[in-house]
C-alpha cells in the first residue's frame, strides 16, 4: 500500500514596520516574499519612526483587521512596532512564527540608528522571543521610492533564512542603496560602523510667541575602515549587520571583574 504523504505547511512570516500600515515600504516587502511563506501582517496604524524600543503600558491598545494586502492577513495597531510584534504572537498567530520581518523603512537604519530605529526594535523584540528577524530599510525617504532593489535582496535573504537555521535569536540589520537594482553591486556582512549625529535644537517661537525647539543636526562618519555599513552602502552594496540585544561590553567586563571585586 502506497504511504500518505502530507502536505509541508508553509512557514509563517511576521511583518511590521515603523512607518505605518498603508506605507509603501510594508507594500514592497509584502510583495517580495509572498512566494515563501503564509504572509500576517500586524504593523501600527500611523507612523511611529524614531520610537526605539518602547511599549504602551499607559492605556489601551487597538488592533483592527485591514484590507489592504490581496490574500493576506492584516491588522493595524494603536501602539508601537514593538506593541505590534508582542501583540500578534499572543492574539493574531498564538504562536511563534518562523520568521519576523519589518521594514521596508523609508529612509537609513545604518550605524547608530539601530538604536533609535522602530523598524529594527521591532525586529529585535522578534528576536529576543528566539523569533530569527530582518529589519529593512531603503535609504531614500521618498514616499515615490523605488523598492525594486530592496524587494530583490529581501527575497534573497529571507528565502536563505528559511532554509539555512542560525541562532534562534538572530537578527539582521539590512540597508540597501537607494540606487538602480542593476547597479547594486550585492551583500556585504558588515559590523555597524562609529557614526553619529552632532545634534542641536533650533529655538523658535510660535505664533502665540511661546519658545519650542526643534531638534536638527548633521550626520557625521567617523569610522574610515572597510567593513563597515557606512562604507558598504557608499560603495553601492547592501549592508547586512547582525546586531544583537545583549549590551554587555564583555571586555570592560573583564577588565572591571578584579579591580571592582577587591572594593567589596
Amino acid at each position: 500500500m502506497a504511504k500518505k504523504t502530507t502536505k509541508k505547511e508553509k512557514p509563517v512570516i511576521l511583518i511590521t514596520n515603523d512607518d505605518g500600515v498603508t506605507a509603501p515600504g510594508i507594500k514592497a516587502l509584502v510583495e517580495a516574499v509572498a512566494h515563501l511563506g503564509k504572509i500576517v501582517v500586524v504593523a501600527p496604524d500611523k507612523p511611529q519612526s524614531g520610537m526605539g524600543h518602547a511599549i504602551t503600558i499607559g492605556h489601551p491598545l487597538r488592533m483592527h483587521a485591514v484590507h489592504l494586502f490581496d490574500g493576506v492577513e492584516a491588522y493595524q495597531c494603536s501602539g508601537t512596532p514593538v506593541d505590534c510584534v508582542k501583540l500578534a504572537v499572543d492574539k493574531v498567530l498564538h504562536r511563534k512564527p518562523d520568521i519576523c520581518l519589518s521594514g521596508i523603512n523609508h529612509g537609513a537604519n545604518h550605524s547608530i540608528n539601530v538604536i533609535y530605529s522602530g523598524t529594527m526594535s521591532a525586529a529585535l523584540e522578534a528576536a529576543i522571543e528566539s523569533i530569527p528577524s530582518i529589519g529593512f530599510s531603503l535609504l531614500d525617504y521618498s514616499i515615490e521610492a523605488d523598492f525594486t532593489g530592496a524587494k530583490q535582496y529581501a527575497a534573497i535573504l529571507v528565502e536563505h533564512l528559511l532554509k539555512k537555521k542560525y541562532d534562534k535569536h538572530l537578527c539582521l540589520n539590512v540597508n540597501i542603496p537607494a540606487i538602480k537594482a542593476e547597479l547594486i553591486k550585492g551583500i556585504k556582512v558588515c559590523k555597524q560602523a562609529y557614526a553619529k549625529y552632532e545634534e542641536k535644537f533650533e529655538e523658535r517661537k510660535d505664533p502665540h510667541g511661546k519658545q519650542y525647539y526643534w531638534l536638527t543636526g548633521d550626520f557625521v562618519n567617523f569610522d574610515t575602515s572597510k567593513d563597515t555599513d557606512e562604507w558598504a552602502l557608499k560603495h553601492n552594496y547592501v549592508s547586512v549587520v547582525p546586531v544583537q540585544f545583549d549590551l554587555t561590553n564583555y571586555a570592560l567586563r573583564q577588565k572591571l571583574i578584579s579591580p571592582l571585586t577587591k572594593l567589596s
